[in-house]
C-alpha cells in the first residue's frame, strides 16, 4: 500500500474521529461549536490558543472537557500578581538525605490552562512562554523535555485591564488562535441552566489517546496544498504590513503594524486541518478566509486613527478578506 493511499485513509478516520469529539464534547459544552473547533484545530496543528472572554464562560469546563475526550493530562494555572516562574516548572529541593531532588511544576501536563496569564509579571509570561516554544524546561541549569502532545490554552479577561501586564506582540505571536469567546445564545443558556442546576451529571468518554492525537498531528503536516493557497495566505499576510508592495489603502490608513511571516505559516497549517475536518484531502482559499480571523487577530497592531474611529481588528481583516 502506497504512502498516498494510507493517508487518505488516515484522513477519513480523522474526519470521523472528529465528528465523534466534537459529539462526545457536545454533551457538556453547549452552543460553543466555533470555539471548539477552534480549539481541537490548534491542538491537532502544535499550535497553542489565547482565548479572551469576560468570566463564568466555562472556560475551564471547555479545555477539562477536550483534555477527557482526548484522555490527555490536564493542569490549571491561576496566574497572579505573585506567582513565580518556579511555581509554574517546578524547583530544585533537598531531600532527607542532603541531595537535591527537582519537584515538577504544573507545566508537566499534556494540556495547560494557563488562566488570566495578563495578571502576572513579564518574568513569569515568558517562563511559560518559553516551554510553549521548546517543548522543554531548564531549571537550575537542567534540562527537562515535557511530555507531547503540549497544549497551552491561556485566558485573558478583557475588562478588568487594571493591575495586569498585557503581553507584548513577540509573545503573542507564539498563539496560533487568538479565540474571542461571547455570550451563549438565549437558547443555549436556558439548556445550560437546565443541565447545571440538576444532580444529574454527564460523563464524557475517552475518544482519543495521545498517540494518535500525535499521529494526527503529523498527517496535518503531509497535508498537500497547491501554490495558489500558499500564494494566497502569504498575499493576505502581506496585504497587512505598511511597507509592502501588497498594502491596501485601509491598512496605510489604520495599521501600525502588521504581521510576520509566523502569520503565513499559521495560515497554511490551520487551513490544512480545516480541509480536513471538513472531509476535504486539500485546502483551498476558502479554508484559508475560514481560519484568517483568529490567526491575525492578534497579529495586528492598529494605530491611534483606527482606534479613535473605532475601526476593530475585526473589520480591518474582513476589509483585506
Amino acid at each position: 500500500m502506497s504512502d498516498s493511499t494510507s493517508n487518505v485513509e488516515l484522513a477519513d478516520k480523522f474526519f470521523e474521529d472528529f465528528k465523534r469529539l466534537k459529539a462526545e464534547i457536545s454533551k457538556v459544552i453547549i452552543g460553543q461549536d466555533e470555539v471548539v473547533n477552534l480549539l481541537l484545530t490548534s491542538i491537532f496543528c502544535q499550535g497553542h490558543s489565547l482565548l479572551v472572554g469576560v468570566p463564568g464562560l466555562a472556560k475551564t469546563l471547555l479545555i477539562q472537557t477536550i483534555s477527557q475526550a482526548l484522555d490527555l493530562s490536564f493542569k490549571r494555572i491561576q496566574f497572579t500578581p505573585d506567582l513565580m516562574p518556579s511555581d509554574i516548572l517546578g524547583a530544585e529541593t533537598i531531600d532527607k538525605d542532603r541531595n537535591f531532588k527537582f519537584i515538577k511544576g504544573p507545566i508537566f501536563a499534556n494540556i495547560i490552562l494557563a488562566d488570566e496569564i495578563n495578571r502576572t509579571p513579564p518574568k513569569t509570561q515568558a517562563a511559560l512562554l518559553e516551554s510553549m516554544q521548546e517543548y522543554s524546561v531548564t531549571v537550575a541549569g537542567q534540562h527537562f523535555n515535557l511530555d507531547k502532545p503540549f497544549f497551552v490554552l491561556a485566558t485573558q479577561n478583557p475588562i478588568e485591564q487594571e493591575g495586569t501586564y498585557p503581553l507584548p506582540e513577540a509573545q503573542l505571536d507564539r498563539f496560533l488562535f487568538n479565540i474571542t469567546l461571547t455570550y451563549p445564545t438565549f437558547e443555549s443558556e436556558v439548556e445550560i441552566v437546565k443541565n447545571t442546576t440538576s444532580d444529574e451529571t454527564k460523563t464524557v468518554s475517552h475518544i482519543l489517546g495521545a498517540k494518535e492525537v500525535i499521529n494526527y498531528q503529523q498527517l496535518i503536516r503531509k497535508v498537500p496544498v497547491a501554490d495558489n493557497v500558499v500564494e494566497y495566505a502569504v498575499g493576505l499576510v502581506h496585504k497587512t504590513r505598511i511597507n509592502s508592495d501588497k498594502t491596501p489603502e485601509i491598512t496605510q490608513e489604520y495599521v501600525e503594524w502588521g504581521a510576520g511571516p509566523r502569520a503565513s505559516q499559521s495560515l497554511v497549517i490551520a487551513a490544512k486541518c480545516n480541509a480536513l475536518i471538513n472531509g476535504k484531502y486539500s485546502p483551498d482559499i476558502e479554508d484559508v478566509q475560514a481560519v484568517a480571523k483568529p490567526i491575525l487577530r492578534h497579529r495586528i497592531v492598529r494605530n491611534f486613527k483606527a482606534e479613535a474611529e473605532g475601526i476593530t481588528i475585526d473589520k480591518l481583516i474582513e476589509e483585506l478578506l
